[in-house]
């Protein structure tokens, strides 16, 4: 993936080991020869191109063997590939492709033949953005855009060598693991169930993203595969144990993405009998910078942990003082895995920021730390709003809505109005064969929050929430959506 060191490892490990399972999707099985030859193809391939050295492509981040061996190949031949998801609108992956001034769009069909299309990029729609670097990076990963438009982040050649090191000493990983990948390729999560794997010699069992919610497809797959490692966001987890699969194989189970709304974890620990259970926290652009190794009988808030070995985290007030002890405020966190900035020059004075001569990330996340050193996440800086002049975090609502036995999902949105300036909207999906009402829901909430908190609207639905091209929920749609039908 992002390293040049990767792709000579998996090489290696093609030439030693090719008859080990690399990967698993659907009903192949690609052994690490399989993967050497396949990406050594697309190597050649690649040549005929006549590339110029250093060339920024385009790959439609489709989770499939073929992909993969064609990102391995890139990174051998010192090309950077632009991945984001490839259900990402047209006119967006346009912006995208210009900013980061991408020569061609490459995919590859299952028979392993590479399909190449020039794409110039008007030098206009790249003023004001870095020409990416390929003496530090090889890939280019994009940010949600749940709150804007997607930001390019470069992922550093140097970072992810650091980081696929820590987390192999830290999870005490070997070649006899096996991952199940549930995160899009696209999505930072890959860098560890995916890309760590393949540099170890591991085995991964990637999900079809077309079956990501199919409850028997993933609880199936998890115990046919006997997986060892398990990462995901809270969904994942709840689809696992809908049919009340128990997965005997797994020793570690890594929750991350998003928080783990209350009670999950009772149900999850009995189906994982013999894992160890970590909490991770990070984001694009440091990666992860957080971890905290979870009781599973312990009570109360999930805390996001203290930094991992060689990361610093400090807290901000809402003056922009540091918090020295106890206290909330924003989080900035410095990690050896974190990218040299956004390829959009003008957003990188206010996200980066040096401080005891080092660059930290304002992270615009709002935490508490402990006396102990524990961080707790208490929402985002951006989840505050004013309710009728009342200061309301969204993410509070959110949490008393999830903790009703019949939500599986939950999220609020704020709706201008023209009396209270915001209210609050609810999207809701309820768990399977409850007959959970919007009064009950409003009767729950009005239990445990004040009036103003209360949303005033809320969308019942039976089907998995919205998300985003790296899974997390799709706030901005359900605005979205939300205000059309009041138009209407």
């Amino acid at each position: 993936m992002p390293s040049p060191r990767l792709a000579e490892t998996v090489a290696v490990h093609g030439r030693h080991r090719p008859h080990s399972i690399a990967l698993h999707f659907n009903d192949q099985a690609v052994t690490y020869g399989r993967l050497s030859d396949l990406t050594e193809s697309l190597r050649s391939q690649l040549l005929q191109l006549d590339l110029p050295a250093g060339s920024t492509v385009y790959v439609p981040a489709h989770k499939t063997p073929q992909t993969i061996a064609l990102l391995l190949a890139l990174f051998h031949e010192g090309h950077i590939a632009l991945t984001p998801s490839p259900d990402l609108g047209s006119a967006a992956l346009g912006r995208l492709a210009q900013q980061a001034r991408v020569s061609h769009l490459l995919t590859v069909a299952g028979d392993g033949v590479l399909a190449a299309t020039p794409a110039p990029a008007p030098e206009d729609g790249a003023q004001g953005f870095a020409v990416p670097d390929p003496g530090r990076t090889r890939l280019l990963l994009t940010t949600s855009g749940s709150t804007g438009t997607p930001k390019i982040v470069p992922i550093e050649a140097a970072g992810f060598d650091a980081f696929s090191d820590w987390a192999v000493d830290d999870f005490a990983l070997s070649p006899s693991e096996t991952a199940l990948s549930y995160a899009p390729l696209n999505f930072d999560l890959a860098l560890l169930d995916v890309w760590t794997f393949l540099q170890l010699g591991a085995c991964v069992v990637l999900v079809d993203q077309q079956r990501a919610t199919d409850a028997a497809y993933l609880a199936a797959l998890a115990a046919r595969h006997q997986v060892t490692f398990v990462q995901g966001v809270p969904m994942l987890y709840r689809l696992l144990l809908e049919n009340g699969a128990a997965f005997a194989a797994a020793r570690h189970v890594i929750f991350t993405g998003d928080s783990l709304p209350a009670g999950l974890l009772t149900h999850v620990a009995p189906a994982f009998p013999n894992a160890a259970f970590h909490n991770v926290f990070g984001c694009t652009e440091t990666n992860d910078s957080f971890i905290h190794h979870v009781d599973p009988t312990a009570d109360g808030p999930m805390p996001i942990g203290r930094p991992i070995r060689g990361s610093q985290a400090l807290v901000l007030d809402a003056e922009g003082r540091r918090v020295t002890s106890a206290g909330t405020g924003e989080l900035l966190v410095s990690t050896p895995f974190q990218t040299g900035g956004y390829l959009r020059r003008d957003l990188n004075s206010a996200a980066f920021v040096h401080l005891d001569g080092r660059v930290f990330y304002r992270t615009g996340d709002i935490v508490t730390r402990t006396a102990e050193g524990l961080y707790f996440l208490e929402g985002r800086a951006d989840w505050h709003v004013k309710v009728r002049g009342v200061r309301t975090n969204l993410q509070e609502v959110e949490n008393v809505l999830a903790a009703h036995p019949d939500v599986a999902e939950a999220v609020v949105v704020p709706l201008p109005d023209p009396q209270a300036g915001v209210r609050l909207h609810a999207h809701v999906a309820r768990r399977p064969d409850t007959g959970l009402t919007s009064l009950r829901l409003r009767t729950h909430a009005g239990r445990h929050l004040p009036r103003h908190a209360i949303p005033a609207s809320v969308h019942l639905t039976d089907a998995p929430l919205p998300r985003t091209s790296t899974g997390k929920p799709d706030r901005n749609l359900i605005k979205r959506n939300r205000m059309k039908e009041i138009d209407a």
